[in-house]
């Protein structure tokens, strides 16, 4: 039923696998209090990867620098292929385009 309450002033992620594909869907916050559990599944996710993976993130309130980061350095680190993130929050696209212009190994629908 869940994880644990969510205490305010505290943050807090979920990742999952997506049923019938390859990738992940996140639920919460990617700031500097989530990012072991988000580099975990990440690397995961990279494991698994097969020419192309998802990242469901529209229940994703919030995303930091550095875990836009952690996800363009595993992309660019995947020996094929690209990740598809879907209804990421505004600032991840932005972010990209910022740091990362011109990567292709991401492709962003939103």
């Amino acid at each position: 039923m869940g994880g644990p309450p969510t205490v305010p002033g505290s943050a807090a992620l979920e990742v999952s696998p997506l049923p019938g594909r390859c990738g992940i869907r996140a639920r919460g916050e990617i700031s500097v209090l989530t990012r072991p559990s988000w580099e975990q599944a990440l690397s995961e996710l990279a494991r698994r990867h097969t020419g192309v993976s998802y990242v469901e993130l529209s229940d994703v309130a919030f995303v930091d620098v550095t875990g836009v980061t952690a996800l363009a350095v595993t992309a660019m680190s995947l020996p094929e292929g690209r990740v598809v993130v879907e209804n990421p929050p505004p600032q991840l696209p932005r972010v990209l385009e910022m740091f990362w212009p011109g990567l292709d190994r991401i492709e962003v629908a939103l």
